[in-house]
């Protein structure tokens, strides 16, 4: 065991990565970062200043964009330093505010993907409904909601592991999250681990049945009507959907799983990593060019860009 530390600088253990390779990655991670800042930055703006977009389905576009933007910038430009870094520290509480944001992030993830769901069952199964339950009201209330549960769950998560001393001073990631800080301490960490099996099993149970439910209901809908035009809108609308939900689901399941398995470091690390950038630089493009009012506002900005005046 090491000695008692109190010292408020930590060592990230990073990836273990090849002298030619570490600018090239850091270049890849520099680029993946621009492009979903662009797109993601780009979709907010032009929901926000074009007034035929002020619609219930486009606030869940806007959530789903700041929840990217704040993730990622939590991430990648701390974790693109350390790669070219030879000292790779950060402070403690800095730590703790990319583990808490990363943590809400995932976590908001999974509850804006369940909305949208719901709102998907809506359009498809009640579509002359629509306008009535999914409302701008009932919308920005699910909205609030998911982002207050998020930061609740994740406030208690980490509450419980900064009341912990410290040890350890070398955190065993690339990044700060929950499970590599409260490592650092000697203490009984069995509460920290029975909250976050707590956490885990209502985040992905309620995300994993939200999901199962409307699908499920949007699929016995679709097959009773037998209508082609209803089948071919349900699965355009839901097969992207369901593939980033999917990406996101096992990219988070590895990175939960491997925390158990100290033998595959750099697998956890990049699955985490897949975890943040993936959707993030996606749910732009699928959904942007998947609803025809958004595509053409973009198709249009696009055109006078290029089109002399």
């Amino acid at each position: 065991m090491e000695s008692n530390m109190t010292s408020d600088i930590l060592k990230i253990q990073g990836f273990d990565i090849s002298p030619k390779f570490i600018y090239p990655l850091f270049f890849l991670l520099l680029f993946v970062y621009f492009t979903l800042l662009c797109s993601n930055i780009g979709v907010l703006v032009l929901i926000i200043t074009e007034k035929s977009l002020h619609q219930p389905m486009y606030i869940l576009f806007c959530n789903l964009s700041i929840n990217d933007l704040i993730g990622n910038t939590v991430l990648l430009p701390r974790l693109m330093a350390h790669i070219i870094s030879t000292e790779r520290l950060i402070t403690y509480n800095q730590c703790v505010v990319q583990a808490f944001h990363s943590h809400t992030f995932g976590s908001a993830s999974h509850m804006i993907l369940i909305i949208m769901a719901i709102d998907r069952y809506v359009a498809i199964c009640h579509p002359l409904r629509y306008s009535s339950i999914m409302t701008t009201k009932a919308v920005v209330a699910l909205s609030a909601t998911a982002w207050a549960v998020s930061l609740l769950l994740v406030s208690v998560l980490i509450g419980l592991t900064v009341r912990l001393s410290r040890c350890r001073s070398v955190i065993q990631n690339a990044y700060c999250d929950n499970a590599s800080l409260f490592k650092l301490s000697c203490e009984d960490v069995s509460i920290n681990n029975i909250y976050g099996l707590f956490f885990t099993v209502l985040l992905f149970g309620c995300s994993m049945g939200g999901i199962a439910v409307t699908y499920f209901r949007i699929a016995v809908i679709c097959w009773i009507k037998q209508n082609k035009e209803l089948n071919n809108r349900a699965l355009q609308t839901c097969a992207s959907h369901l593939v980033l939900y999917l990406i996101m689901l096992w990219s988070g399941f590895l990175t939960i799983i491997l925390h158990r398995f100290p033998n595959y470091p750099n697998l956890r690390k990049i699955a985490y990593i897949l975890f943040h950038v993936v959707p993030a630089n996606l749910n732009p493009v699928i959904y942007g060019m998947q609803s025809r009012s958004l595509r053409d506002k973009i198709i249009q900005v696009l055109q006078r860009k290029v089109t002399p005046t």
